[in-house]
């Protein structure tokens, strides 16, 4: 049951059944009150809008919007709410890209249910909250060392594109598309554009 002063959390969350297992868990803390919850990412930030959450806890792979691009259209809300990005994929790359959006905190799915609640408590009260094994991951993985061209043309690799198709959306030739492409496999120690771009996105350089 709701009380007067109790913490409003909105949850988006793809698959029902564990959205219906989080709503139910967290309606059970007397000072937590799920006031709405969804399926994607652009009802999130519609209904954050709408009802003015004070915690919001986003699943980050959903249909239409991702949890990522949805924390930082909610943070640009006039008085905006804290976001928890919970997530079944604990990738220190997700940590990073989250955290760039103004996320409070990131906790994977099978965190405990009290551990769950005192971080929705904590990031209201303006803490932060990172899964430790998480944190430790993302400091491994330091900065980017990829340029922005580099860092474009994985991020196009990653949806399968050929290089012909990169090359066409950049206007550069093939040959300096392979060059970029090249030196991103050197540094991220992959054999091929599929694996620097997939091992670039999960330390978070793309």
């Amino acid at each position: 049951m709701a009380v007067t002063d109790s913490i409003r959390v909105l949850i988006a969350e793809d698959q029902a059944l564990v959205r219906g297992a989080l709503v139910a868990l967290l309606n059970l803390e007397r000072d937590i009150d799920v006031i709405a919850d969804c399926g994607d990412g652009t009802t999130a930030v519609d209904l954050a809008a709408r009802h003015r959450p004070d915690v919001c806890l986003l699943d980050i792979e959903m249909p239409v919007m991702d949890g990522i691009t949805a924390t930082r259209e909610i943070r640009v809300l006039d008085d905006p709410p804290r976001v928890l990005i919970l997530t079944t994929f604990g990738r220190a790359g997700y940590l990073r890209r989250a955290m760039d959006s103004g996320a409070s905190g990131f906790m994977v799915k099978d965190s405990p249910a009290e551990e769950l609640a005192e971080a929705i408590r904590r990031i209201h009260a303006g803490l932060t909250v990172i899964d430790p094994a998480l944190a430790r991951d993302s400091l491994a993985a330091g900065t980017s060392p990829l340029t922005d061209r580099e860092a474009e043309l994985l991020r196009l690799a990653l949806t399968g594109a050929t290089v012909a198709d990169i090359a066409a959306s950049v206007h550069l030739t093939q040959g300096t598309v392979r060059n970029h492409l090249s030196r991103a496999i050197a540094k991220t120690h992959t054999a091929n554009r599929m694996e620097a771009a997939v091992t670039a996105r999960d330390l978070g350089w793309i």
